[in-house]
C-alpha cells in the first residue's frame, strides 16, 4: 500500500488543487492496446481536419498552471507545465509520440482534457508520496538522463518518495527510477487541477477515461482523490 498526501503548506498555499489517483495492478504492457491506439489517432486526425487543437497559453487551464508555477518561483515559459509543453509538441508536429501503451493513455487523455498527467511504477516507489515544497537537499534524476541529478531549488513544488525526488516543479518532469515502461505491472496515474472549482467535473471525466483505457488490460483499477480537504489517500 503507498499513501499519498499533499502536505500542509501546499494545501493552504493552493487551496483550489484537486488530483486523481488511479491506481492500475497488473497492467499488461506488452499486448495491443486497440482503444489507446485509436484514442492518438483520433486526436491527430482531429488536429490535421482543424477541428480540435491542444490547449494553448491562452486557455484557462493551462494560465492556472502558469499562476501557480510563477507562484513557487519557476517561470512556466522556460519550465512548461507537462501538459503545455505536450501540448505545444502536439500542434508542432502534428503527433504524439509513442512510449508503451500505459504511458500513451494518459498522455491522450492529458492533452485531450487540457490536464497536466504523469504516472509511477509502484515498484520502484519508496515508502509514502508527498507533495511538498523543497528544501534543496533533495536529489532529483530527470527521466532518460540515469547519469543525471539535480538538486531542486528551495520552494520548489515537487512529488517526493523516501528515497528522492519524483517529479520537479510539480509536473514539468519525471524521475528516470519511478518511469512507466512495457513492464511496470503496478502504477500510479496522475491527473491534475489547481482550479477544482471550475474544473472538478472536467478531471472527474478524464480520470474515467482513463481507466477505462487502462481496464482491459490490468486486472484491477481504482481512483482516488487529493484535496487540500482530504488530503491523504492510501492506495
Amino acid at each position: 500500500m503507498t499513501r499519498f498526501r499533499i502536505t500542509p503548506d501546499i494545501a493552504a498555499a493552493f487551496p483550489d488543487t484537486l488530483i486523481a489517483v488511479v491506481i492500475a495492478t497488473g497492467l499488461r504492457g506488452h499486448e495491443p492496446w486497440p482503444a489507446t491506439t485509436s484514442a492518438l489517432e483520433e486526436l491527430e486526425a482531429q488536429l490535421a481536419d482543424g477541428a480540435w487543437a491542444p490547449a494553448d497559453e491562452s486557455d484557462p487551464r493551462i494560465e492556472a498552471w502558469h499562476a501557480v508555477y510563477r507562484a513557487f518561483g519557476t517561470n512556466p515559459r522556460r519550465i512548461r507545465p507537462s501538459v503545455d509543453a505536450l501540448g505545444r509538441r502536439l500542434a508542432k508536429k502534428g503527433s504524439l509520440p509513442r512510449i508503451n501503451p500505459a504511458v500513451d493513455s494518459y498522455n491522450a487523455v492529458s492533452v485531450r482534457h487540457g490536464l497536466p498527467a504523469g504516472a509511477f511504477d509502484l515498484d520502484q516507489v519508496t515508502g509514502d508520496v508527498e507533495i511538498r515544497y523543497a528544501d534543496g537537499s533533495e536529489s532529483f534524476t530527470p527521466l532518460g538522463e540515469p547519469g543525471t541529478v539535480e538538486n531542486p531549488k528551495p520552494g520548489e513544488v515537487i512529488y517526493t518518495d523516501t528515497t528522492d525526488v519524483l517529479t520537479r516543479h510539480w509536473n514539468h518532469r519525471d524521475a528516470h527510477r519511478t518511469r512507466v515502461t512495457a513492464d511496470s505491472t503496478r502504477v500510479a496515474f496522475v491527473l491534475e487541477t489547481v482550479a477544482a472549482t471550475r474544473d472538478e467535473q472536467l478531471l472527474t471525466t478524464a480520470a474515467g477515461d482513463l481507466q477505462a483505457l487502462l481496464q482491459p488490460h490490468c486486472d484491477s483499477s481504482s481512483v482516488h482523490y487529493l484535496s487540500p480537504a482530504h488530503p491523504d489517500a492510501t492506495a
